[in-house]
């Protein structure tokens, strides 16, 4: 959470340099961070406000020590009783997720749609294991895994659970494993990120909503915290 909020702290602050250059007519559409990672880091800063504020709503902080307040707050954080959401990937793994918790509820306004957000999140975030899962069934890749097995392996007693790591890059180049990873790993992963077509054009819309309604979250908070002309404190 530290890290995140100084990342979120950092893209705001970027933000708002951006913005003190508009017009009003163009803070109708808040302006948005020009690279990726500042765009990924808006919308985990607007994650974070809106987590908080539904924390706080139920008089919760992230600064609670005590056991019974921890598990309080991981309850309204991340949902109570059994997940409501699963995916089984190709890989045979399940991920799950609850539709209840103030992380769900910051996800459905943020993305619109917190169960497609949470589906199709889950498939493009494991689109790489599934070409490295097809990659191990490739006889190729198979055969080459065997030879650095064997010559990982030392001569007299079992394999070690865990090979020097310059025995295992050695063994790695000197049976072809590495060449043949370097060859068959981008080739199927175009191929499954083609298949999955789908679930990465839904990704793209669910985060490009996101991202606008992040920056207008932002644009809100910075007009409620800017005094009006002339306004003093008293």
């Amino acid at each position: 959470m530290r890290l995140l909020r100084a990342l979120c702290a950092t893209t705001l602050a970027a933000l708002a340099v951006a913005g003190c250059a508009t017009t009003p007519a163009e803070r109708t559409a808040p302006p948005l961070p020009r690279t990726a990672r500042d765009r990924d880091h808006l919308i985990d800063a607007a994650q974070q406000v809106l987590v908080d504020r539904c924390l706080a709503r139920q008089g919760l902080t992230q600064r609670h020590t005590s056991d019974g307040a921890d598990r309080r707050l991981q309850g309204a954080l991340f949902g109570r009783g059994r997940p409501e959401l699963a995916v089984t990937l190709a890989t045979g793994y399940t991920v799950t997720a609850h539709t209840d918790g103030c992380l769900a509820a910051a996800q459905r306004d943020l993305y619109g749609d917190q169960e497609l957000w949470f589906r199709t999140r889950v498939v493009v975030d494991n689109l790489r294991a599934e070409a490295q899962q097809r990659m191990k069934r490739d006889t190729g890749f198979r055969a080459a895994a065997a030879r650095w097995t064997h010559c990982a392996t030392p001569a007299r007693g079992p394999r070690p659970g865990r090979p020097d790591p310059a025995d295992s890059e050695r063994c790695a180049h000197e049976s072809g494993l590495t060449r043949l990873r370097m060859r068959l790993e981008p080739v199927l992963l175009a191929r499954v990120r083609a298949e999955r077509h789908g679930p990465l054009t839904t990704y793209r819309q669910l985060r490009t909503r996101a991202l606008h309604r992040a920056a207008a979250l932002y644009a809100e908070r910075t007009v409620a915290a800017t005094p009006k002309k002339g306004s003093t404190s008293s």
